[in-house]
């Protein structure tokens, strides 16, 4: 079994499940997590922030349900409201970080989205890589060749037909995957615990006898 994270670097309800993301794989060390780029913001939807006037009532909306925080520098880039936000290159940045240190994919997913929603930078840009892979002690030109390699706009392409491949159809989604098994655990927020009594309730079922 395995868990596979769906999520989009620029969806709010992304940013506000990574706390829960983060604890439930503290308490399964044991399971192998597969993060997968949404496609929210491409192709007509990679528009100036300011075309969503609903992102600062749904950032509260966030803020209350999760308890995540949003920095100066993200209110800033909403204040301004001319910032795009490209999923596709997000999605790059993902592959990327996943290529240079696939065992800490979801702390730097979780981390990316930190350097957005509380740092206001933009996940287009190479130098948001840069400063990410040396906080976390990783080789810093590495990531931001992988961010630059035209391997990562395959990759982010591979990421979304991945996510419809799995039906999902918002962000964050967390499944649980065992061969052809597959069960939500968490659909666009939850909590640690509401998450590990479904993990718990699906292994439980691969495990019982067949009614055959």
């Amino acid at each position: 079994m395995k868990l596979v994270y769906v999520f989009d670097a620029y969806c709010g309800w992304s940013h506000g499940f990574s706390a829960t993301l983060r604890e439930i794989v503290s308490r399964h060390p044991e399971l192998p997590v597969e993060v997968v780029s949404g496609g929210l913001f491409t192709g007509p939807r990679a528009v100036p922030i300011r075309e969503f006037g609903h992102v600062q009532g749904a950032n509260a909306q966030i803020a209350e349900r999760t308890g995540a925080a949003f920095g100066e520098g993200y209110e800033r880039l909403i204040a301004d409201g001319s910032f795009v936000m490209d999923s596709e290159a997000a999605a790059r940045g993902v592959a990327a970080l996943r290529r240079v240190a696939p065992d800490r994919a979801v702390e730097l997913a979780t981390a990316l989205q930190h350097a957005f929603y509380a740092d206001g930078l933009s996940l287009s840009e190479p130098a948001t890589y840069r400063k990410l892979a040396e906080s976390a002690g990783l080789d810093a030109d590495a990531v931001v060749a992988a961010f630059q390699d035209p391997e990562a706009s395959l990759a982010a392409a591979d990421d979304f037909h991945r996510a419809a491949e799995l039906g999902v159809t918002g962000f964050p989604t967390l499944l649980a995957v065992d061969g052809e098994h597959v069960v939500p655990l968490a659909l666009g927020h939850g909590t640690a615990d509401e998450v590990d009594r479904r993990l718990k309730a699906f292994a439980a079922s691969l495990t019982s006898p067949s009614d055959n």
